[in-house]
Protein backbone atom coordinates (compact mmCIF):
# COMPACT_ATOMS: atom_id res chain seq x y z
CA UNK A 1 0.00 0.00 0.00
CA UNK A 2 1.28 3.28 -0.89
CA UNK A 3 0.33 6.42 1.02
CA UNK A 4 -0.24 9.60 -0.72
CA UNK A 5 -1.38 12.69 0.99
CA UNK A 6 -2.39 10.77 4.00
CA UNK A 7 -4.56 8.48 2.11
CA UNK A 8 -3.82 4.96 1.51
CA UNK A 9 -3.75 3.87 -1.97
CA UNK A 10 -5.98 0.80 -1.69
CA UNK A 11 -7.41 -0.55 -4.81
CA UNK A 12 -11.13 -0.17 -4.25
CA UNK A 13 -13.36 -2.35 -6.24
CA UNK A 14 -14.83 -0.47 -9.04
CA UNK A 15 -18.54 0.03 -8.99
CA UNK A 16 -20.41 -1.45 -11.89
CA UNK A 17 -23.11 1.13 -12.36
CA UNK A 18 -24.68 -0.60 -15.33
CA UNK A 19 -24.92 -3.87 -13.44
CA UNK A 20 -26.45 -2.37 -10.33
CA UNK A 21 -28.94 -0.28 -12.30
CA UNK A 22 -30.00 -3.32 -14.28
CA UNK A 23 -30.48 -5.30 -11.04
CA UNK A 24 -32.58 -2.50 -9.52
CA UNK A 25 -34.63 -2.22 -12.69
CA UNK A 26 -35.08 -5.99 -12.72
CA UNK A 27 -36.28 -5.96 -9.12
CA UNK A 28 -38.74 -3.17 -9.88
CA UNK A 29 -39.90 -5.10 -12.98
CA UNK A 30 -40.65 -8.25 -11.00
CA UNK A 31 -42.71 -6.20 -8.57
CA UNK A 32 -44.61 -4.66 -11.47
CA UNK A 33 -45.02 -8.09 -13.06
CA UNK A 34 -46.32 -9.49 -9.79
CA UNK A 35 -48.89 -6.73 -9.48
CA UNK A 36 -49.70 -7.00 -13.19
CA UNK A 37 -49.91 -10.81 -12.82
CA UNK A 38 -52.34 -10.42 -9.92
CA UNK A 39 -54.42 -7.99 -11.96
CA UNK A 40 -54.19 -10.30 -14.97
CA UNK A 41 -55.21 -13.25 -12.78
CA UNK A 42 -58.24 -11.28 -11.55
CA UNK A 43 -59.18 -10.43 -15.15
CA UNK A 44 -58.71 -14.06 -16.21
CA UNK A 45 -60.80 -15.26 -13.27
CA UNK A 46 -63.58 -12.82 -14.24
CA UNK A 47 -63.41 -13.95 -17.85
CA UNK A 48 -63.46 -17.59 -16.71
CA UNK A 49 -66.58 -17.00 -14.60
CA UNK A 50 -68.22 -15.18 -17.50
CA UNK A 51 -67.38 -18.00 -19.94
CA UNK A 52 -68.58 -20.57 -17.43
CA UNK A 53 -71.95 -18.82 -17.05
CA UNK A 54 -72.27 -18.48 -20.85
CA UNK A 55 -71.48 -22.18 -21.19
CA UNK A 56 -74.13 -23.07 -18.59
CA UNK A 57 -76.70 -20.94 -20.43
CA UNK A 58 -75.82 -22.59 -23.75
CA UNK A 59 -75.95 -26.10 -22.25
CA UNK A 60 -79.36 -25.31 -20.76
CA UNK A 61 -80.58 -23.96 -24.09
CA UNK A 62 -79.27 -27.06 -25.86
CA UNK A 63 -81.07 -29.34 -23.39
CA UNK A 64 -84.31 -27.42 -23.91
CA UNK A 65 -83.97 -27.55 -27.69
CA UNK A 66 -83.28 -31.28 -27.56
CA UNK A 67 -86.38 -31.80 -25.40
CA UNK A 68 -88.48 -29.68 -27.77
CA UNK A 69 -87.16 -31.64 -30.75
CA UNK A 70 -87.95 -34.96 -29.06
CA UNK A 71 -91.47 -33.77 -28.20
CA UNK A 72 -92.00 -32.56 -31.78
CA UNK A 73 -90.77 -35.91 -33.13
CA UNK A 74 -93.14 -37.85 -30.85
CA UNK A 75 -96.05 -35.53 -31.70
CA UNK A 76 -95.36 -35.96 -35.42
CA UNK A 77 -95.24 -39.76 -35.09
CA UNK A 78 -98.52 -39.73 -33.11
CA UNK A 79 -100.18 -37.47 -35.71
CA UNK A 80 -99.02 -39.74 -38.52
CA UNK A 81 -100.40 -42.78 -36.68
CA UNK A 82 -103.72 -41.02 -36.08
CA UNK A 83 -103.85 -40.00 -39.75
CA UNK A 84 -103.26 -43.60 -40.84
CA UNK A 85 -106.00 -44.82 -38.51
CA UNK A 86 -108.37 -42.11 -39.69
CA UNK A 87 -107.66 -42.94 -43.34
CA UNK A 88 -108.19 -46.62 -42.54
CA UNK A 89 -111.47 -45.76 -40.79
CA UNK A 90 -112.72 -43.99 -43.91
CA UNK A 91 -111.80 -46.94 -46.14
CA UNK A 92 -113.42 -49.48 -43.81
CA UNK A 93 -116.53 -47.30 -43.49
CA UNK A 94 -116.92 -47.49 -47.27
CA UNK A 95 -116.86 -51.31 -47.07
CA UNK A 96 -119.57 -51.60 -44.40
CA UNK A 97 -122.51 -51.45 -46.86
CA UNK A 98 -120.91 -54.33 -48.77
CA UNK A 99 -120.67 -56.29 -45.55
CA UNK A 100 -124.34 -55.52 -44.84
CA UNK A 101 -125.34 -56.69 -48.31
CA UNK A 102 -123.51 -59.98 -47.81
CA UNK A 103 -125.30 -60.50 -44.48
CA UNK A 104 -128.72 -59.79 -46.04
CA UNK A 105 -127.99 -62.09 -48.98
CA UNK A 106 -127.02 -64.90 -46.64
CA UNK A 107 -130.12 -64.38 -44.46
CA UNK A 108 -132.58 -64.59 -47.36
CA UNK A 109 -131.23 -67.85 -48.72
CA UNK A 110 -130.57 -69.57 -45.39
CA UNK A 111 -132.15 -72.87 -46.50
CA UNK A 112 -130.30 -73.00 -49.85
CA UNK A 113 -127.29 -75.35 -49.85
CA UNK A 114 -126.04 -74.65 -53.37
CA UNK A 115 -122.48 -74.09 -54.47
CA UNK A 116 -123.34 -70.46 -55.17
CA UNK A 117 -124.31 -69.96 -51.53
CA UNK A 118 -121.09 -71.65 -50.41
CA UNK A 119 -119.09 -69.28 -52.61
CA UNK A 120 -120.88 -66.22 -51.20
CA UNK A 121 -120.27 -67.49 -47.64
CA UNK A 122 -116.59 -67.95 -48.43
CA UNK A 123 -116.25 -64.44 -49.86
CA UNK A 124 -118.12 -63.00 -46.87
CA UNK A 125 -115.83 -64.88 -44.45
CA UNK A 126 -112.70 -63.65 -46.26
CA UNK A 127 -113.93 -60.05 -46.18
CA UNK A 128 -114.75 -60.35 -42.48
CA UNK A 129 -111.34 -61.85 -41.68
CA UNK A 130 -109.51 -59.09 -43.57
CA UNK A 131 -111.48 -56.39 -41.75
CA UNK A 132 -110.90 -58.04 -38.36
CA UNK A 133 -107.15 -58.03 -39.06
CA UNK A 134 -107.40 -54.26 -39.64
CA UNK A 135 -109.08 -53.87 -36.24
CA UNK A 136 -112.79 -53.89 -37.10
CA UNK A 137 -115.09 -55.24 -34.39
CA UNK A 138 -118.85 -55.55 -34.39
CA UNK A 139 -120.75 -53.97 -31.50
CA UNK A 140 -122.82 -56.49 -29.54
CA UNK A 141 -126.43 -55.34 -29.43
CA UNK A 142 -129.22 -57.88 -28.98
CA UNK A 143 -129.98 -58.43 -25.31
CA UNK A 144 -127.49 -55.77 -24.21
CA UNK A 145 -128.46 -52.70 -22.16
CA UNK A 146 -129.16 -49.72 -24.42
CA UNK A 147 -126.08 -47.48 -24.67
CA UNK A 148 -126.65 -44.22 -26.58
CA UNK A 149 -122.93 -44.06 -27.37
CA UNK A 150 -123.04 -47.38 -29.20
CA UNK A 151 -126.68 -47.82 -30.23
CA UNK A 152 -129.06 -45.71 -32.25
CA UNK A 153 -132.64 -46.34 -31.11
CA UNK A 154 -135.10 -46.46 -34.00
CA UNK A 155 -138.12 -47.59 -32.05
CA UNK A 156 -139.31 -48.42 -28.52
CA UNK A 157 -141.21 -51.72 -28.42
CA UNK A 158 -143.45 -52.71 -25.54
CA UNK A 159 -142.65 -56.33 -24.83
CA UNK A 160 -142.06 -58.73 -22.00
CA UNK A 161 -139.57 -60.81 -24.00
CA UNK A 162 -136.67 -58.53 -23.06
CA UNK A 163 -135.69 -56.47 -20.03
CA UNK A 164 -136.62 -52.81 -19.83
CA UNK A 165 -134.24 -50.52 -21.77
CA UNK A 166 -132.39 -53.42 -23.33
CA UNK A 167 -131.93 -53.98 -27.06
CA UNK A 168 -134.83 -56.07 -28.33
CA UNK A 169 -133.82 -56.33 -32.00
CA UNK A 170 -130.81 -55.27 -34.07
CA UNK A 171 -131.78 -53.77 -37.44
CA UNK A 172 -128.27 -52.88 -38.62
CA UNK A 173 -125.02 -53.99 -37.04
CA UNK A 174 -122.71 -51.33 -35.60
CA UNK A 175 -118.94 -51.40 -35.85
CA UNK A 176 -115.85 -50.04 -34.10
CA UNK A 177 -112.41 -49.71 -35.62
CA UNK A 178 -110.05 -50.28 -32.71
CA UNK A 179 -111.50 -47.82 -30.17
CA UNK A 180 -113.20 -45.47 -32.65
CA UNK A 181 -116.92 -45.83 -33.34
CA UNK A 182 -117.50 -46.15 -37.08
CA UNK A 183 -121.22 -46.73 -37.04
CA UNK A 184 -123.69 -47.20 -34.18
CA UNK A 185 -126.00 -50.20 -34.18
CA UNK A 186 -129.55 -49.36 -35.29
CA UNK A 187 -131.79 -51.07 -32.77
CA UNK A 188 -135.28 -51.46 -31.34
CA UNK A 189 -135.34 -50.99 -27.58
CA UNK A 190 -137.63 -52.92 -25.24
CA UNK A 191 -139.98 -51.03 -22.99
CA UNK A 192 -141.36 -53.15 -20.18
CA UNK A 193 -144.33 -51.49 -18.52
CA UNK A 194 -144.09 -52.01 -14.78
CA UNK A 195 -147.07 -53.39 -12.95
Amino acid sequence: MVRRNGKSDVDSPELDVDHELAAAAEEAGTQEEASAGAASQAVKSGEFDKLKSERDILVDRLARLQAEFENARKRSAREQQEFREYALADAVKELLPTLDSFERALQTSAGDKSEFRSGVELIYKQLQDALVKLGLRSIPAKGEPFDPHLHQAIEMVETREAEDHHVFEELQRGYKLKDRLLRPSMVKVASNPKR
